[in-house]
């Protein structure tokens, strides 16, 4: 028998080590009083399947920020003629990605055409009776529904997180989907309504000079909106709403926060104190000191939270938003400003809440199931391969450990269908070992040593153990890259395990044994 290398049997006992130390809390169900602080605490997550939870398919309103694009061109378009000293007769946009633009009967469209042209080289520009009218680009357009998907990931995700939910699952489902799992959660209706939140923070002045009265019969100017801002509420009082005549232009919004944090006013009510980047501040200061003695109304989701007299030039780049918040509701509006806005509306298609009380059901079906399947292969392993069928059996343990170490370090989550692949990962470890063992059994045959039929009996196994591993990865890894919720979670977990079991069916039963026989005179194995 062949001599095993010093290195390989100090990477392997380390390999172990670890992988056991990693494990154990989350096999004795959590970490113990007695465990040392220095030592790995980690545990391995359960899924949404496990522990109960909430399911939820969003839906991202792709054309709302295709409209906000065409919007934002409006103003784009308005400073570029005021430049290029171009009259018009009116800007507004049309349909849901185009802008249309009405000049006199003198203006030169040429003259328009071309800084339209010259300026918005992603438009497709077309003539008209009255003007002339800009659209975006179809491929424009594909772009900004792909961003408004992506970026509403990407808030949602922070938004979570802040939260605190532990192991959230977000993937995108198609072209305006978006598939979230919420393991643990014990507030469905908080989370939706954070999650939902569109947080668009606006800061517009009020119209003083607008007629409120005609504006509330329906005849509403053309450059302003009619918004309501709700008074009242606390300590029994009644909930208002006062009608306000803001202008439609936005002057400032949330994109250029820094900071938003939960404070309290004079009275112990509870505020949220806002902090704007570098440009924000000299926006907000600029703006400020431009309507000193006007009203600024704070919008958020087209809800007017405050509408002050500004008094001042502020500058520091800081402000206060007020309203009838809770504790519970400043923070979450804290919350989605520090993460972003939503560059779309996200509307919720289906939603499935998952209880604690059918996630332990499963959590026992589930280890049930393993130990009965794990127990007859270890069983059957023993008595049919003797000696080395229990050789097979610990490095059995060892793989699963492992699996549950990785899982444990990287915080993955482990769902029903991922104890499903630990079931079946002892198949393939245990499958592995009987490979090798047939190999001997078949030296021996042969006529060969015990020591040399163990040499031949790896070697001439090695590739078919291989090829079987490698094939069954392959298989893992579609899996995980097209699968969505409980097929990547069997695949993560298929994934580790196969690694294991290369490691523990051709590294360290190796290893095992050359302790085992090492420095004996063997004339019969054990198997």
């Amino acid at each position: 028998m062949r001599q095993f290398p010093l290195w390989k049997t100090i990477v392997s006992c380390v390999i172990v080590l670890i992988a056991v130390i990693y494990s154990l809390p989350t096999l004795m169900g959590g970490v113990p009083s007695w465990w040392p602080g220095w030592l790995p605490s980690k545990i391995v997550y359960r899924g949404l399947d496990l522990q109960g939870g909430l399911y939820l398919l969003l839906h991202v309103e792709t054309d709302k920020a295709v409209e906000q694009a065409a919007e934002n061109l409006v103003d784009e378009i308005r400073l570029a003629m005021r430049k290029g000293k171009l009259r018009y007769q009116s800007i507004k946009r049309f349909g849901r990605d185009g802008v249309e633009i009405k000049l006199p009967a003198d203006a030169v469209k040429a003259d328009l055409i071309k800084l339209l042209k010259d300026e918005f080289k992603n438009g497709v520009v077309e003539e008209i009776a009255e003007g002339v009218r800009l659209r975006l680009d179809p491929k424009e357009i594909a772009e900004l529904k792909k961003f408004a998907v992506d970026q509403s990931i990407q808030t949602i995700r922070s938004r979570i997180d802040q939260f605190g939910v532990a192991e959230p699952s977000l993937q995108k489902q198609g072209e305006e989907r978006i598939l979230l799992q919420l393991p643990g959660l014990n507030d469905p209706a908080r989370a939706k309504t954070l999650i939902g939140r569109t947080a668009r923070l606006e800061f517009k002045l009020v119209d003083e000079k607008g007629d409120l009265a005609a504006a509330l019969a329906g005849n509403i100017p053309p450059d302003d909106q009619l918004l309501y801002e709700e008074r009242g509420g606390k300590k029994g009082q009644p909930v208002t709403r006062q009608p306000l005549l803001l202008k439609k232009r936005t002057n400032l919004t949330g994109d250029l926060l820094t900071d938003a944090r939960v404070n309290f006013d004079q009275f112990g009510e509870p505020l949220v104190s806002i902090t704007f980047n570098h440009q924000g501040a000299r926006k907000f200061a600029q703006l400020t000191g431009e309507h000193v003695g006007e009203r600024m109304a704070i919008v958020l989701d087209d809800k007017v939270h405050s509408a002050p007299v500004l008094r001042e030039k502020i500058e520091g780049g800081r402000a206060q938003i007020t309203g009838n918040f809770s504790m519970e509701e400043a923070h979450d509006l804290a919350i989605v400003l520090r993460a972003g806005a939503l560059p779309a509306p996200v509307t919720i298609m289906e939603e499935r809440t998952v209880g604690p009380t059918l996630g332990s059901d499963s959590i026992h079906q589930g280890v049930i199931s393993s130990l009965v399947g794990g127990g007859l292969v270890i069983l059957f392993m023993g008595i049919y391969y003797k000696g080395f069928g229990w050789l097979a059996n610990v490095a059995v343990v060892f793989n699963v450990c492992i699996v549950l170490a990785v899982l444990a370090a990287l915080q993955a989550a482990l769902t029903l269908p991922g104890i499903a692949g630990v079931v079946l990962l002892i198949g393939i470890a245990v499958d592995a070992n009987v490979l090798i063992i047939e190999r001997i059994r078949e030296e021996l045959r042969l006529g060969k040593s015990p020591y040399a039929a163990i040499d031949q009996g790896y070697d001439k196994a090695f590739l078919t153990i291989l090829d079987s591993h490698v094939t069954t990865l392959a298989t893992a890894l579609i899996l995980f890259q097209f699968g969505t919720g409980p097929v990547r979670g069997f695949a993560v977990t298929l994934i580790i395990g196969i690694v294991s079991s290369l490691f523990t069916s051709i590294t360290l039963t190796r290893m095992m044994l050359h302790f085992i026989l090492r420095n004996r005179r063997i004339q019969k194995l054990s198997l």
